[in-house]
């Protein structure tokens, strides 16, 4: 949600009408989306009782499919708001108001998309060839047209959710009169939201067909049709009926969803009581973020996060690097925009110059249409550049020019956009020592490196493994469908002493593993684990059976050399660093490399 103490933070987005059936997990019977925006989603549902599906502040899992790209959509959020009738009856409808909060993947710019390219729909049917070329010459300039010739057209054209209006034409005035006699008919009996009346979330139907004025007058009255038209009809007169009537049903989509929370509000005075999202969710309970050395990088994380200032996440692969730069977003004052992930080391250099900047129609071969661009999608929150260190000089020097005056210009374009996108970036590798390389350009670094966070991989935080571990294990019994009860002892012991450099994603990779070996009601045993995960375990046993013969001084300060040894090995021998894995003063730990004639970096 967006912070009120950044006056900085864009306003929430434009809600655009969509009518597509949305499949929700808690499950709600009969649910649709009424409206959609960047930030959020209006649904109605006939559940079989208040009891059904999530109450307020209560997360929501939904997927549902975009019209016209028929691209499917899975994200979370938070129901919002939620409005019971106070007597089910056939025209009884729970409308909900839901916030997003998590996307699954790219879905969340697969939704921008649509959004930014969303144009209204009518749809026209028994058009004959004289009056579509007279239609397309009124409308094409201001909508979309989609054309039908049969019943069962207008039903398939209709059930893609963002028709606005339909155009009934044609000189057979019974089959036309039969048509909208056929479609009031379905929305009375067999409407599907449950929205009565039904007529105010269906198409507006513009009745331009030949008929008896007494007719049209009945059609009129009975709500069947929104308004008629004399053929032939005059091409601003229709243009002025089809946009008119595209706007009425926007108008009445949103009065009665504002009418509905409104009634909420105001019968159940429930606005002090009602769950809210915290300002400052608890990450540091979730998995992972529980040991010392992670709750050191969230306390840099809380400060960083609310202010417009440029984030370098440092880390080995693996480590969770997008999982905090989501936390970053959400922390902010942009939560209520869209995140956008891009790995940098995935696409050459054209190809990912083209999906982050944009590119305009016949720039190369392919460019069959203007692109927007990951930046220009962002616009008013986040992009997260993943692997930057992968990008060429060329590139880093556009992503400079972005980064300080916020003008993407596309690939093969003149005009220049101003965009106000927070950039978060994320490396596998030491960036400075990249930038000392000549591998990396130093004003790109010195504009990142506003605020660095080193995550620490996860062999240094050895407390996070079992929690993970168990974490992970609840997650595949749910996509899997397992029913495994957790982790022996021997399993225990071999996640706790492997080296993990695959780091989380190895830890998750394994234990997606055991589950699918485990059997139903039993935990996980080692010998559901690879099998290269117990040369840790044996590693510390014979560390310490090492000189079992010699004093326990002795074999104590063996083992000490050993651990110091790994320490500056993990941190390619500087000092400072591998005392901060082992919590030491970086003095105290300085003295002892000297004492043990080990080498090492500056202290």
């Amino acid at each position: 949600m967006t912070s009120p103490s950044d006056p900085s933070a864009p306003p929430p987005s434009e809600r655009k009408p969509l009518h597509v059936q949305v499949v929700t997990q808690p499950a709600l019977q009969g649910c649709w989306a009424v409206n959609i925006s960047e930030t959020g989603i209006g649904l109605i549902a006939t559940p079989t009782g208040p009891e059904e599906g999530p109450r307020e502040g209560e997360d929501l899992e939904m997927a549902f499919t975009l019209p016209d790209s028929r691209a499917r959509v899975q994200v979370r959020g938070v129901v919002r708001w939620r409005h019971d009738p106070v007597e089910r009856d056939e025209g009884g409808v729970t409308a909900l108001g839901v916030s997003f909060h998590a996307f699954e993947g790219a879905d969340g710019v697969k939704l921008k998309r649509y959004l930014l390219d969303h144009q209204l729909y009518v749809a026209v049917v028994y058009a004959e060839e004289a009056e579509l070329r007279g239609l397309r010459a009124a409308l094409e300039s201001h909508v979309r047209l989609r054309f039908a010739q049969s019943a069962e057209d207008v039903d398939t054209l209709l059930s893609r959710g963002d028709i606005s209006a339909l155009l009934v034409c044609g000189q057979d005035e019974a089959r036309a009169v039969a048509l909208v006699e056929r479609l009031a008919m379905r929305r009375a009996e067999a409407d599907p939201t449950g929205a009565g009346p039904a007529s105010d979330l269906s198409p507006r139907i513009l009745y331009c067909a030949p008929a008896m004025p007494t007719r049209l007058v009945a059609l009129f009255n009975q709500g069947k049709i929104f308004r008629a038209l004399t053929p032939p009809c005059e091409p601003v007169a229709l243009r002025q009926a089809v946009l008119q009537a595209s706007r009425e049903l926007g108008l009445r989509t949103e009065q009665r969803r504002a009418a509905l929370e409104l009634e909420r509000n105001l019968s159940r005075e429930r606005a002090r009581e009602a769950p809210r999202l915290a300002a400052d969710p608890g990450v540091a309970n979730e998995p992972g973020f529980r040991s010392p050395a992670m709750r050191q990088v969230l306390e840099m994380v809380r400060v960083a996060a609310p202010h417009r200032v440029a984030v370098l996440l440092q880390g080995e692969t693996g480590t969770g690097k997008e999982v905090l730069a989501r936390v970053i977003h959400r922390l902010s004052g942009r939560s209520g925009q869209s995140l956008v992930v891009q790995d940098c080391g995935t696409l050459t250099e054209t190809l990912l110059e083209s999906e982050l900047f944009g590119h305009v129609k016949g720039a190369f071969t392919g460019a069959v249409a203007d692109h927007p661009g990951l930046f220009v999608l962002a616009d008013g929150g986040t992009i997260f550049l993943d692997e930057i260190e992968n990008t060429t000089p060329a590139l880093q020097s556009k992503l400079l020019r972005v980064l300080e005056s916020g003008d993407v210009r596309p690939v093969g374009g003149t005009q220049v956009r101003r965009v106000d996108v927070r950039i978060i970036a994320a490396s596998n590798r030491d960036l400075a020592e990249e930038v000392r390389a000549g591998r990396f350009r130093s004003d790109l670094f010195y504009r990142l490196n506003s605020f660095i966070v080193d995550l620490p991989p996860l062999r240094e935080r050895p407390e996070d493994v079992l929690d993970l571990a168990h974490y992970f294990i609840a997650h595949f019994n749910r996509t899997l469908r397992r029913s495994v009860t957790g982790l022996a002892e021997d399993a225990q012991q071999v996640l706790r002493y492997a080296k993990w450099p695959g780091n989380v994603r190895e830890l998750r990779n394994c234990i997606e593993r055991a589950v699918l070996l485990s059997n139903d009601d039993e935990p996980v045993c080692a010998r559901h684990l690879p099998p290269s995960l117990s040369a840790g375990l044996e590693g510390a046993r014979r560390q310490v059976r090492v000189g079992s013969a010699r004093s326990l001084r002795e074999r104590l300060e063996q083992m000490e050399k050993e651990i110091i040894r790994e320490a500056l090995e993990n941190h390619g021998g500087v000092v400072r660093r591998a005392a901060a894995a082992l919590e030491m003063d970086p003095v105290t730990l300085g003295r002892r490399v000297r004492r043990h004639g080990l080498l090492a970096k500056e202290p």
